[in-house]
């Protein structure tokens, strides 16, 4: 039987099967997403019983403009966790703790610049992308529009979204030392606060879109902060204090070459989101309400990739620390494989259970017929999606982090934008003026397929092999 104490502590992955220390590691990660993944399901849930299928297309017109300001992050915490993870695999003692302490300090420089210069811009961002104006059925303004509800979640949600990134710096930490156990434990109690405030200020209180915000907000901070104290009693593998939270030009610099790529991919997939976003605006907002519904469900059926693909990264970060490239192969084929057959799984799954997930969001047929309808055309896409996350992952642990930015440059900007705008042209007619909202889904399965193929290719090529961050 494992310990409490073994269970919590850092897993050494450079020793025993690939395999199973993949999976040993990704199931705790996965749990962990999946309850993450709740934040946004259950505001989804509650704001479209509570308040209506308008509220709902606010909540979900915010997501790819909320993405794309929490760049910054998704760069620092990719970055901080091939460097941890490879330094921990050659048991560099010093270069660990100064990665942990800089990327701290660099989190919260890159939250005061976020919230300073983005917040004044959030408005005319969302009233350029031809947000709805649409009336949400709100008790305190019976003016109150959906473009109104997005720019309350929005800024609510980037002025509250340090403890966000501060939990998924730390998170990223912990999974880098082999830790995939504590930050689960830490979000499953985030988790349980998340649906209880939402219900307390949106179903009880009545406070709206921003209630969501809030709600999610509180959450967040209470499981960064408990991600911190973990890290701060884990001496023994590093050293935690002022020395190591003053800035370091060779470790930011570090941190920013390995994570800018990883950030910038998410921008690159987060602007094309927006100009997709554009697209479907024009829909309507049935269309923007069944997008939210299927990118909750999306979520959970992504996850799999997701907890792989992240699993990967510091699998092949420790083994390329110890220079052991042979077990980083062997653990990419063992990882791609399981990856695989979870999707295959969980597509069979969306296939036979669709419609039943999708009436849990709404109480309007219509919406309920057409989220499934536009779910069945990315359903097989989940498959191809488990190659590239596992495969990218693998990638970006050795210090690859160039090559899949650029296959998300290819697949985002240059084949799904021209993809969704080409086929919304072509099959416009007097009765559909915008063309078939079909566009925005086919686009995204051409997208991911795609995707996979030149990620298969490029990691067979093998020049990750050459981007350790100490040779």
């Amino acid at each position: 039987m494992i310990s409490m104490k073994k269970l919590f502590a850092p897993t050494d992955m450079t020793v025993g099967k690939p395999w199973k220390g993949i999976l040993l590691f990704t199931v705790p990660m996965l749990i962990g997403n999946i309850a993450q993944q709740l934040y946004a399901t259950v505001d989804s849930i509650v704001v479209g019983k509570y308040i209506g299928d308008n509220a709902l297309s606010a909540v979900g017109s915010s997501g790819p403009i909320l993405n794309m300001l929490l760049v910054l992050f998704i760069g620092i915490s990719t970055g901080t966790n091939i460097m941890v993870s490879q330094y921990f695999g050659a048991k560099n003692r010093d270069g660990l703790s100064y990665t942990i302490g800089n990327s701290i300090t660099a989190t919260a420089i890159a939250c005061l610049i976020l919230i300073g210069v983005c917040t004044p811009l959030i408005r005319p961002v969302l009233e350029m992308l031809n947000t709805p104006t649409d009336i949400i059925n709100a008790a305190w303004d019976p003016d109150y529009t959906i473009l109104d509800g997005c720019t309350d979640y929005l800024t609510i949600s980037l002025v509250g979204g340090v403890g966000m990134a501060f939990y998924n710096i730390l998170s990223g930490i912990l999974r880098g030392l082999g830790d995939s156990v504590s930050s689960l434990l830490f979000l499953l109690v985030a988790t349980v606060i998340n649906i209880a405030l939402d219900l307390l200020f949106v179903a009880a209180l009545g406070m709206g879109v921003a209630g969501v915000a809030w709600a999610t907000i509180i959450a967040q901070i209470v499981s960064a902060s408990l991600c911190m104290i973990k890290i701060a009693r884990m001496r023994e593998h590093f050293d935690f204090g002022k020395k190591y939270l003053k800035p370091v030009g060779a470790y930011i610099k570090t941190i920013i070459r390995l994570g800018l790529p990883s950030g910038l991919t998410q921008a690159i997939f987060s602007s094309a989101m927006i100009v997709v976003q554009s697209l479907t605006n024009q829909f309507g907002a049935q269309f923007i309400a069944a997008n939210v519904v299927i990118m909750r469900v999306d979520g959970f059926a992504m996850m799999p990739n997701f907890s792989f693909g992240t699993a990967l990264t510091s699998y092949s970060g420790q083994n390329v620390g110890a220079g052991l490239y042979d077990r980083v192969t062997k653990g990419a084929k063992q990882g791609t494989w399981i990856a695989v057959a979870c999707s295959t799984f969980i597509t069979l799954l969306i296939l036979v259970f669709g419609k039943g997930l999708m009436s849990i969001f709404t109480d309007t047929a219509d919406l309920v017929d057409l989220s499934y309808r536009l779910m069945m055309i990315l359903a097989v896409g989940y498959i191809a999606v488990a190659v590239t996350q596992s495969l990218s992952g693998i990638m970006r642990g050795a210090g690859d982090t160039m090559t899949p930015m650029w296959i998300s440059l290819i697949t985002t900007v240059a084949i799904r934008v021209p993809i969704a705008y080409g086929i919304s042209y072509l099959t416009r007619t007097p009765e559909l003026p915008f063309g078939r909202c079909e566009c925005i889904q086919i686009s995204l399965l051409a997208s991911w397929v795609i995707g996979a193929v030149l990620t298969a290719i490029f990691y067979a090529r093998g020049k990750w092999k050459t981007k350790a961050i100490q040779q």
